[in-house]
C-alpha cells in the first residue's frame, strides 16, 4: 500500500504503518484492519474503547461534524466472509454484518426467501449509501428512524453478538435501548443477523411515508408480520419506526387485534397505536402528526398483509 491513501468508503486521509493487523493512523486515531473475527476480537480486548466501523457512513458524518473522537477505530470491513449471505433448508437466512444494504436487495436467498426484507432495504436513503451502509452498522448505529432495524424487529430476527469466549443470540428488540443506544457491552459487537424461515401463510410488509423526498429519513415507518388464513390475522407482530427512541412495537394494536381478527376490526386496532408510541416534534412534522401518520399507517399495513 501506499503510504498516504483514499479510504473509498469513509472519505479519510490514511497514513498507513503496515502491521499485521492493518494498523495505521488516521486523522488523530489509530486505525485497525483485521481480516479475521478472532483477530478483531483480540484487538477489542486489548482496547475494550475502541470504535468499530462498518460501512462507515454514519462514522464519517459523525467524525466531520466533530461529535465523536475516537482513539482507536477496528474497521471489519476485510474480514473474510463477514458479507456473506446465506439460507438454510427452512427458509432461514444468515446475514453477515457486513453485507450492505445493495447486496441484500441483490440477493437471491433473500429475494426467495424474505422478498419484504429486500424491498425495505431498497428504501434506504440513495443507491449510493445503499451501496456503502451495512446491515450490522445501521443495526449497531441504532438510529431510531432507520428502516432496516424497524423491519427487523417486526421479523423477530436474532442479533449474533461477539463476545470473549461467547456468540450469543440477542432478539433485536432486546438490543435497542434508546436513540444510538444498544445493549452491546464495551467489546461486544455483531458478527451476523439471522432470520426464521417463514411459515406457508406469513406475510408481512414494510410502509415508510417520507412526505419530502423518498430518499429521506421517514416521518413514520411501520414493519408488519403476521399468519394470514382466509382474510384474517393471526400472530401479528408490528414495529413502527421514527415515532420513539427506538423500533417501537405496537403492543396495544397487536392485543386488539388478537388471533384471527377480520379486516373490519382494523380501523379500530390501528387507532390504539397513539398510546404505543413517543414521537416528538422535529423538522418531519410535530408530534401529533406523527401519531396520526401512525395510525394511518398501521392501518394501511393490516389491509396490506391480507390483500
Amino acid at each position: 500500500m501506499d503510504d498516504q491513501q483514499s479510504l473509498p468508503l469513509y472519505g479519510l486521509s490514511r497514513h498507513q504503518a503496515g502491521d499485521p493487523q492493518g494498523g495505521g493512523h488516521v486523522n488523530g486515531f489509530t486505525y485497525h484492519e483485521p481480516t479475521t473475527w478472532p483477530a478483531a476480537q483480540d484487538l477489542i480486548a486489548r482496547e475494550p474503547d475502541a470504535t468499530m466501523l462498518a460501512g462507515g457512513t454514519a462514522f464519517t458524518l459523525l467524525l466531520r461534524q466533530g461529535l465523536i473522537r475516537p482513539t482507536t477505530v477496528v474497521s471489519l470491513r476485510r474480514i473474510s466472509g463477514a458479507d456473506r449471505i446465506l439460507a438454510d433448508s427452512h427458509g432461514g437466512l444468515w446475514i453477515g454484518a457486513m453485507a450492505t444494504h445493495s447486496t441484500v436487495v441483490r440477493s437471491p436467498e433473500v429475494r426467495r426467501n424474505w422478498p419484504e426484507f429486500a424491498d425495505a432495504a431498497a428504501t434506504v436513503a440513495t443507491l449510493r449509501i445503499r451501496n456503502q451502509a451495512t446491515i450490522g452498522g445501521s443495526v449497531a448505529h441504532a438510529d431510531p428512524a432507520s428502516d432496516v432495524p424497524v423491519m427487523l424487529a417486526a421479523l423477530d430476527a436474532q442479533v449474533i453478538v461477539r463476545k470473549p469466549n461467547a456468540a450469543p443470540r440477542v432478539p433485536i428488540d432486546q438490543l435497542f435501548i434508546d436513540t444510538f443506544t444498544t445493549s452491546l457491552a464495551p467489546g461486544e459487537f455483531i458478527e451476523s443477523i439471522q432470520i426464521a424461515g417463514r411459515g406457508p401463510n406469513t406475510r408481512a410488509v414494510y410502509l415508510k411515508y417520507t412526505p419530502r423526498s423518498v430518499d429521506d429519513y421517514a416521518t413514520v415507518s411501520v414493519a408488519a408480520r403476521a399468519e394470514v388464513e382466509e382474510g384474517r390475522l393471526r400472530a401479528p407482530r408490528i414495529f413502527l419506526g421514527a415515532v420513539g427512541g427506538r423500533p417501537m412495537r405496537a403492543m396495544s394494536v397487536e392485543a386488539a387485534l388478537g388471533d384471527g381478527t377480520e379486516a373490519r376490526a382494523f380501523a379500530d386496532a390501528a387507532a390504539l397505536v397513539r398510546s404505543d408510541i413517543d414521537p416528538i416534534d422535529d423538522v418531519r412534522g410535530s408530534a401529533e402528526y406523527k401519531r396520526e401518520m401512525a395510525r394511518v399507517f398501521v392501518e394501511r399495513a393490516l389491509r396490506t398483509l391480507v390483500a
